[in-house]
């Protein structure tokens, strides 16, 4: 296969292996079973084994299974949105703001409305940071606050525009049922009312998150799974700088 031309990869390169783990309202016997091989068959897999079937009580069981794809994507062909700044270290982004800025940043974060999951926000913003990467309560250059969980939209917006803010950072990591979305939008559409849209930035983050749906959503940037401070604080700096030099 030419090398843009790529398949799920499983014992070899291209063979077209995959897992699959999914739930379905159906004991955990046999007949369930052969429900979980008849729905990956009709999704075009082959070479079905389902491997583990785990009661999950009430009349719900959870499945994983494995099967060969024939599907192939041309990676050639894929053009995504990402956060192309800069990545750098925290030293180098308190000297960047120091030089380029001469100012504290000052950045207000938040699980917002239902959403009780700081595992997100915390990892970016608070001391400790996480995997190595110091959040940005430890740079020199941040004024980092941390409102926690279960933030309504408005206490948010409000604490912001107390503190100056320089952006917004939130946190959503529930998406049962998009509410992710609908909390994210509603968070847009009440800064844009209060006319505080274009006086900081709004960056939003979480596992079902990517900086293409949060542009989408009027946001002006999204990190999903695998980013770090790092990445949220070198992109808030290098952007203040740009839009100050417009």
């Amino acid at each position: 296969m030419k090398k843009n031309i790529i398949r799920p990869y499983g014992d070899t390169s291209n063979d077209g292996k995959m897992q699959f783990s999914f739930s379905l309202p159906v004991s955990a016997d046999e007949r369930g079973k052969e429900a979980a091989r008849q729905l990956l068959l009709q999704m075009g897999v082959d070479e079905i084994d389902v491997c583990s079937v785990r009661d999950l009580k009430e009349g719900y069981t959870h499945f994983i299974a494995y099967g060969t794809t024939s599907a192939v994507v041309d990676i050639s062909k894929i053009k995504v949105k990402t956060v192309d700044t800069d990545v750098m270290s925290m030293e180098e982004t308190d000297e960047y703001i120091k030089e380029n800025l001469g100012k504290i940043i000052t950045v207000v974060g938040a699980c917002i409305e239902s959403d009780a999951h700081t595992v997100g926000i915390d990892a970016i913003m608070n001391m400790k940071g996480y995997n190595h990467r110091y959040g940005l309560e430890r740079y020199q250059g941040f004024n980092a606050i941390n409102l926690g969980a279960q933030v309504p939209c408005e206490e948010l917006l409000k604490k912001a525009r107390e503190e100056k803010a320089d952006a917004i950072l939130v946190s959503q990591v529930v998406t049962q049922k998009n509410i992710h979305i609908k909390n994210l939008t509603r968070l847009i559409e009440l800064a844009e009312a209060e006319g505080l849209r274009d006086k900081m930035l709004f960056i939003c983050g979480g596992p079902r998150l990517s900086h293409e749906l949060a542009i989408e959503l009027g946001y002006d940037a999204g990190f999903g799974t695998g980013s770090y401070a790092t990445d949220v604080a070198s992109y808030i700096a290098i952007t203040l700088f740009e839009q100050s030099h417009k």
